[in-house]
């Protein structure tokens, strides 16, 4: 079958490989779609610990084509989502239910081989079924759509919060929509992007903020601002250093930031700890998802999250190298590739 390689760092191939027979307890799936998230660009770039080589390719969905022994619960072309992140079960962040910290975690597309390809193998416990009558790539949004699941719960919004969403990537465009169903009155969300933001609005978003018109911190937090003194809860989903250091000073007193956004390995911020000291600021990391795939997959099978607006374009594996191994596309939400394509 075809699969696209991380051979080593830096070096990205498209070529073929066995096809995989699940073992005890897995499923072998034919991948539908496959997202290209940020965190493929940093596994090429040895921005992100990984262990080439091997198959990227995290955030996917598919159908059964083969069960293993010892499989309960599932059966042959039943539509599933995998959560990529295997927890060991047996460590000590484990045995305290931080299973997302787990001391020897593996991840599929990471450090086992994953969904760029046209066949996954993906153990029973890390499956979540999804409606037969589902489009079948919306499964691919249920990775990134757990992991923010993860951060909106730990920035804990309440019914009326206030909440400053910066970026308008798939990650900030998935929580606007979170932020919305937890109960906030107010979400705005920052991007330079002007389709980004006006996309924002018609997926929730109360305002938006372009940060290069102008001062964005007076135009958010002054007396006559879009939300004098701060927002309760900032979530951080660019990944960056401006956004990352941005974040606090648009927090009010008490509030609380999330960093949701991946910035590379090693990148260093300058945050003062007396602001946040001073102002008592939670300023909260949040990582993976632990315990949310489902809830995700739950979600997106309603209807309750759009997805089909944030997929910028479809392309097979054939494109994938190229697609992973540069920038985004200016504007590009979410690229998917689908195996089946060409």
């Amino acid at each position: 079958m075809k699969a696209v390689r991380l051979e080593a760092i830096g070096k990205l191939s498209l070529g073929e490989v066995g096809k995989p027979s699940p073992g005890p307890g897995e499923l072998l799936v034919r991948v539908a779609a496959c997202g290209i998230c940020g965190t493929d660009r940093h596994l090429l770039h040895g921005e992100f610990p990984s262990r080439p080589p091997v198959t990227l390719g995290h955030e996917f969905t598919g159908v059964i084509e083969e069960i293993g022994p010892a499989v309960s619960g599932f059966r042959k072309g039943m539509r599933i989502t995998g959560d990529p992140n295997i927890a060991c079960g047996q460590c000590d962040q484990c045995q305290r239910g931080r299973v997302n910290l787990c001391r020897n975690l593996q991840a599929i597309g990471i450090s086992r081989d994953g969904g760029f390809a046209e066949y996954v193998i993906v153990p029973q416990k890390q499956a979540f079924a999804l409606p037969d009558d589902i489009d079948p790539v919306h499964g691919a949004f249920c990775e990134p759509l757990a992991c923010c699941l993860h951060g909106v719960d730990l920035a804990e919004i309440r019914t009326g919060s206030s909440v400053v969403v910066l970026g308008g990537g798939v990650i900030g465009l998935l929580v606007v929509q979170l932020a919305r169903l937890a109960g906030a009155t107010h979400v705005v969300l920052i991007t330079r992007n002007a389709d980004k933001r006006r996309l924002a609005e018609s997926l929730g978003a109360t305002a938006t903020a372009d940060p290069t018109d102008g001062d964005i911190i007076k135009h958010i937090t002054a007396p006559d601002g879009l939300l004098p003194g701060g927002a309760d809860v900032v979530i951080e989903c660019a990944g960056v250093a401006e956004t990352v250091e941005q974040a606090p000073a648009l927090t009010r007193h008490g509030g609380t930031v999330v960093i949701l956004g991946v910035m590379p390995q090693g990148a260093k911020v300058s945050i003062e700890p007396f602001d946040l000291l001073f102002r008592e600021i939670r300023l909260i990391g949040s990582f993976i998802n632990p315990f949310t795939h489902r809830r995700a997959a739950d979600l997106i099978a309603s209807g309750a999250i759009k997805v089909e607006p944030l997929i910028s374009r479809r392309i097979g594996l054939a494109e994938a190298v190229e697609a992973i191994g540069n920038p985004a596309r200016p504007g590009e939400i979410r690229a998917l590739v689908l195996p089946g394509l060409g």
